[in-house]
């Protein structure tokens, strides 16, 4: 695979990076793991490329993990609706104990992921080849 990205996040300014190629990503609530015992929450979407300059648009299938969990949180995300889709916004550190805190998920629509964490341990890997995509993620302003 080529022009793929991996990227890892160990504070709030790699976090960043990490959002901003993930905003408009989409994917469905059964997509979003929790591994309590591993202390791991992936999440498989479907990542708008806007890094890749097409004029129609490419998305890509990438893996976000989070390490290091110690609890989850969900509001107005319907966890037995599995195959609902969700469009992610962004991802946010919120400090806590250091090097703790909360890494917040934020969809459109106003759902919302609060992932308590030990420590910021991120990692964002495309996981295929990219295709081309009609629909362009538009924002008001």
């Amino acid at each position: 695979m080529t022009d793929t990205l991996k990227l890892l996040a160990q504070d709030a300014d790699d976090l960043a990076v990490i959002s901003a190629a993930l905003q408009d990503a989409v994917a469905k609530i059964g997509d979003i793991r929790w591994d309590a015992s591993a202390r791991t929450l992936t999440l498989a979407c479907n990542r708008f490329r806007w890094e890749s300059g097409a004029k129609k648009g490419e998305r890509i299938r990438s893996a976000l993990q989070l390490g290091d969990v110690t609890g989850v949180q969900a509001r107005k995300l319907r966890r037995d609706a599995k195959g609902a889709v969700v469009e992610l916004l962004s991802v946010a550190f919120e400090p806590g104990e250091a090097p703790g805190g909360a890494v917040l998920l934020t969809f459109a629509g106003g759902g919302d992921l609060k992932v308590s964490v030990d420590c910021l341990d991120v990692i964002l890997a495309d996981v295929s080849q990219a295709w081309s995509t009609p629909r362009r993620p538009g924002h008001a302003d």
